[in-house]
């Protein structure tokens, strides 16, 4: 039988860190090993219990979990991090998301979409719950193209449009959309891909207009909804 994930459980509210932690001990393949009420000590707690997964709430005190996802990144640690969020965390998700976190999921998810998603990250995959994805897509995008990227609403060749997306973007361009799904700005994105900020400027130009959106946000949003940066 293979060991099994080692999670570490961040999230202010004891009642519902407690409530995690007593629902994943349901699940022989994870093994909590640590928890915490913000994330001021994310990193020492990564290295020091070896996590393979962290479960993170966003809103916190002191360190929250968009300034705990700069950390572990600033670090060099590339552990998964699925964000737990409610309904009410449009724009933070997003940032999360910008921040480096793998997925997100509502709290009041069942044990096997949780287990399910643990393992999905672990293994070096992201995930989304449809649900969220709609409702920020309705707090960030105009109601045409919100309307335009609904999968139960879409004509046939409006999601054959949407599945030909990935093939449509160069493999300079997806990078590119991915480091600004990252919250790189055009000058570090430059510097990362050794390339001069006006050849950045053009391929960011083209990712939107490909995308179909007016600006980074909208295009970031977009990609994620499509599973573009997967």
């Amino acid at each position: 039988m293979p060991k099994p994930h080692k999670i570490l459980v961040i999230d202010d509210q004891t009642l519902v860190r407690q409530g995690i932690i007593s629902l994943l001990s349901l699940a022989p393949e994870l093994q909590v090993v640590a928890e915490a009420a913000n994330g001021a000590n994310i990193v020492t707690l990564v290295q020091q219990h070896q996590v393979d997964v962290v479960l993170m709430d966003i809103q916190m005190p002191q360190v929250n979990g968009i300034e705990a996802l700069k950390l572990l990144r600033q670090a060099n640690l590339l552990t998964p991090v699925i964000i737990l969020t409610t309904f009410d965390d449009n724009q933070q998700v997003l940032q999360a998301m910008q921040a480096g976190a793998n997925g997100y999921l509502l709290k009041d998810v069942a044990l096997t979409t949780l287990v399910n998603a643990i393992e999905q990250v672990a293994a070096g995959g992201r995930l989304h719950q449809p649900a969220i994805t709609d409702r920020i897509l309705q707090a960030f995008l105009s109601p045409t193209l919100n309307h335009d990227m609904h999968p139960t609403t879409d004509k046939p060749e409006q999601q054959t449009a949407a599945f030909n997306l990935h093939d449509s973007l160069s493999s300079k361009e997806l990078e590119v959309l991915r480091l600004m799904a990252a919250g790189f700005s055009n000058r570090e994105i430059a510097d990362a891909v050794f390339k001069s900020e006006g050849t950045v400027k053009n391929q960011v130009s083209a990712i939107l207009s490909k995308l179909g959106v007016r600006d980074r946000t909208k295009a970031v949003l977009k990609a994620i909804d499509l599973g573009l940066l997967q």
